[in-house]
């Protein structure tokens, strides 16, 4: 595995502040509708919630403090905090995606705490503990290592709390994110470095200027493995035929996401994973 890891971070957080201020104007995150209306949920967190309700105290967020881990611009976590979530956190490691994400809970009158840091060392930057912790995709393949993530996970939970990630199937990553055609490590063997100055939205506004992009394919057994050995118990382990961007080339839009064609072979394109805290 490539050794340079600090670096690899810090241009992936430059990358990220640069997304920031691409995604803040795309038509994907719609932020002004958002913001005016005070029911809208974001579609990631609908089908978040669809996953992580029956795992919670009367299936609700009601009443319940959470922490969204690499919460980029905050859209999920509003949503969160107006499925009536009470204390609420956001955690991300790009200063520019929390700069917008705390403006856009200012204007939607939504009480949220963001924390600038990395999801591996979360609890080193938050001293509350919560009901349920949150991470949804696209997040842990800009993490090297999850060893240190899941310990912190493990911290920040309290008794008997909730953590739920749903995110890109890592099956995706061996397609490249291109084909039906295996072209990568599906094992998370090496750092994938590439250059890009487009982001999965509609690329609106300004180019991304820093284009070095690192990304390591977790698959199933290392994740797992991670929660477990933080002390958590493995509740649940879905797998899913929909995505919630166009992460491959085929991929139709529907109004629940992004499907396969239908002569297409049935391969997953997300999973989900719930874990618990048990006393």
């Amino acid at each position: 595995m490539k050794e340079n890891i600090d670096q690899d971070m810090i241009d992936n957080q430059a990358n990220w502040n640069d997304r920031a201020e691409v995604h803040i104007k795309s038509k994907f995150y719609d932020v002004d509708n958002l913001v005016k209306d005070n029911s809208e949920i974001s579609t990631v967190v609908k089908h978040d919630y669809d996953v992580l309700k029956p795992f919670l105290p009367n299936q609700s967020v009601v009443g319940l403090d959470l922490l969204h881990l690499q919460c980029h611009i905050g859209t999920d976590t509003l949503s969160w905090k107006r499925l009536g979530s009470k204390k609420t956190f956001g955690l991300d490691f790009s200063e520019n995606s929390l700069l917008y994400a705390r403006q856009i809970a200012a204007k939607a009158n939504a009480d949220i705490t963001y924390v600038q840091g990395d999801a591996r060392f979360a609890s080193s930057k938050i001293s509350n503990k919560f009901d349920v912790i949150v991470t949804s995709i696209g997040t842990i393949t800009w993490l090297p290592d999850l060893k240190d993530w899941a310990n912190s996970i493990y911290e920040l939970l309290k008794d008997d709390g909730t953590f739920m990630i749903r995110d890109d199937h890592p099956l995706l990553a061996a397609l490249n994110f291109e084909s039906m055609n295996i072209t990568a490590d599906y094992f998370n063997t090496n750092v994938d470095t590439y250059d890009s100055d487009e982001s999965y939205t509609d690329n609106v506004g300004p180019k991304i200027a820093h284009t070095k992009n690192h990304n390591w394919n977790h698959d199933f057994q290392e994740i797992t493995t991670a929660l477990l050995n933080a002390g958590l118990n493995i509740e649940f382990l879905g797998e899913y035929p929909t995505a919630e961007w166009p992460a491959l080339s085929n991929l139709i839009q529907t109004d629940d996401g992004y499907v396969l064609p239908k002569d297409a072979p049935k391969i997953p394109l997300t999973f989900a994973i719930v874990a618990k805290k048990c006393k």
